[in-house]
C-alpha cells in the first residue's frame, strides 16, 4: 500500500511540474523566410517578411530613342501567422512601389488538414496559372502579355475554399471562390465609395495526375527543387462577373453604361482559362489559354439620355474581350544556381476590325536568363522581349532585375 502511494506521489508531482513547465519560444531569421516567432511548443506562429525587386528596363519602339526605366519594380512587406490548433491563419501584404500598397489581407480557416477557408483580398483562382503565382517567384521579372492583357494584380476581395484529394500518386484541388466582382479593396477609394454591379462566381479544378508536386514547388513555374520524378497539373477555371464597370473586372466606375430609362446598366464579363505545368529534374514546360467574352448587352446606351445605342462590336472598347496564349519553357542546370527560360505568346480581340478594342493583336517571344544565389530568396534576372501586331508598333524590351527576399 505504502509502494502505491508512492507511486502516485510521485505521478502528481510529476505531472505538476509538467504543467508549470514553461513553453518552449523560439525566434530565428532566414533569408527568404523572414523574422519567424513561435510560442507555446510552436503551437502559434508568427513572421514579418518582405521583398524589394531593384528594377532597370529600356523599352524601344521601332525607330524612336528608347525608354529608360529604373526603379524598384516591388517592394513589399508582410506580416503572417497561424494557430495551429485552432486551425487559423491570416496574412497581410502591401507593395509600396504601387499607389495602391494593400496586396493582401486575409483570414484563413482550416477544419481539417485537407479544407481551407480564406475570407478577405488575396490572389484570385479565377486567372491563369501563372497569375496564382506569387510574385516574388515569377520565372521573368514581369509576367506574361497574355496575364497582363486580362489581369491586373489578380487579387480580388471574397470568400474562397479549396480542397486537396490524394496524395503521392494522385491529386485533385476544386476551388470555389464568391467575390466582389470588383477586384481589389472592396469599397473602392474609401468607405462611402460603394461597389458597382453584382458579385463574381469563380471555380477552377486542377488535376495532378501523378500526383501534387514536391513541397514548396507549385509556388513557382520553374523547377527549383528538382522533382524527381515527372509531375504534371492540368488545370481549368471559369468566372462570372455579374455587372463589370473595369476592363477585367478589377475595379470599378472605370466607364458606365445605361438602360433606357437612364438607370445604370453594366454588362456581365466571363473569363475561362485552361493550362497544364509539367516539371521534372529542373525542366519545366507551361502553357495556357485564356478566353473572355461579354453578354446582358441587350437595350444598352452609351449615355444616359439613352439616344447613343451599344453596338456589339463596341463593348470591346470597354472590356478585354479576346482570346490569349502563353507557353513558355525553363530549365534550372544541376547546380542550381542558372536557370535559362524562353516563351512564345499572343493575345487577338473578339472583333478584329474594331481598332479601338481594348484588346489589340500582338504576339511576341522572351528569352530570359536567373542566376540564383540563395534559391528564390535572392536572385538576379534578365529578359529580352519583342513584340509586334497588325495595328500597333513593333517594340523590344530589355528588363534586368534583382530580388531580396527577408
Amino acid at each position: 500500500m505504502k509502494k502505491i502511494l508512492f507511486l502516485a506521489f510521485i505521478a502528481v508531482s510529476s505531472l505538476l511540474s509538467a504543467q508549470k513547465k514553461p513553453s518552449k519560444s523560439k525566434a530565428a531569421f532566414e533569408l527568404g523566410s523572414g523574422l519567424n516567432f513561435t510560442f507555446n511548443d510552436s503551437a502559434y506562429y508568427f513572421s514579418i517578411g518582405g521583398m524589394v525587386q531593384p528594377y532597370i528596363g529600356i523599352n524601344t519602339v521601332e525607330d524612336s530613342d528608347p525608354d529608360y526605366f529604373l526603379n524598384s519594380r516591388r517592394s513589399y512587406f508582410n506580416l503572417g501567422g497561424s494557430a495551429i490548433e485552432e486551425g487559423v491563419s491570416f496574412f497581410v501584404q502591401l507593395d509600396f512601389s504601387a499607389n495602391d500598397p494593400l496586396l493582401d489581407a486575409w483570414i484563413g480557416f482550416h477544419p481539417t488538414k485537407k479544407l481551407n477557408i480564406y475570407v478577405g483580398q488575396k490572389q484570385s483562382l479565377a486567372n491563369n496559372r501563372e497569375m496564382l503565382v506569387m510574385e516574388t517567384h515569377l520565372q521573368y521579372p514581369d509576367r506574361s502579355l497574355m496575364s497582363t492583357a486580362f489581369s491586373n494584380t489578380g487579387r480580388e476581395f471574397g470568400v474562397f475554399l479549396d480542397y486537396r484529394f490524394g496524395g503521392s500518386k494522385f491529386g485533385f484541388v476544386p476551388q470555389l471562390a464568391f467575390t466582389s466582382g470588383d477586384g481589389r479593396n472592396s469599397f473602392g477609394s474609401d468607405s462611402r465609395d460603394i461597389d458597382l454591379g453584382g458579385f463574381k462566381y469563380a471555380a477552377r479544378f486542377d488535376l495532378y495526375p501523378l500526383g501534387f508536386f514536391s513541397k514548396g514547388n507549385d509556388q513557382s513555374i520553374a523547377d527549383l527543387t528538382y522533382e524527381k520524378s515527372p509531375k504534371f497539373v492540368i488545370g481549368a477555371a471559369a468566372s462570372y462577373n455579374d455587372g463589370a464597370s473595369e476592363a477585367v473586372g478589377e475595379g470599378h466606375g472605370n466607364f458606365s453604361l445605361f438602360d433606357i430609362n437612364g438607370n445604370a446598366q453594366l454588362p456581365d464579363y466571363r473569363q475561362v482559362y485552361g493550362d497544364f505545368l509539367l516539371k521534372y529534374k529542373g525542366f519545366s514546360l507551361l502553357g495556357e489559354y485564356a478566353i473572355a467574352t461579354a453578354t446582358q448587352l441587350e437595350g444598352s446606351y452609351i449615355n444616359a439620355t439613352a439616344n447613343d445605342a451599344l453596338l456589339p462590336t463596341e463593348i470591346s472598347e470597354f472590356l478585354a474581350l479576346g482570346t490569349g496564349y502563353n507557353f513558355q519553357a525553363g530549365y534550372i542546370l544541376p547546380n542550381k544556381a542558372y536557370g535559362i527560360d524562353a516563351r512564345y505568346f499572343g493575345v487577338t480581340p473578339e472583333f478584329e476590325l474594331n481598332a479601338a478594342s481594348v484588346i489589340q493583336e500582338r504576339s511576341g517571344w522572351s528569352v530570359g536568363a536567373s542566376k540564383y544565389f540563395k534559391g528564390n530568396a535572392c536572385k538576379l534576372q534578365a529578359s529580352y522581349t519583342s513584340l509586334s501586331g497588325q495595328s500597333v508598333l513593333s517594340s523590344s524590351q530589355i528588363e534586368i532585375l534583382f530580388q531580396v527576399i527577408f
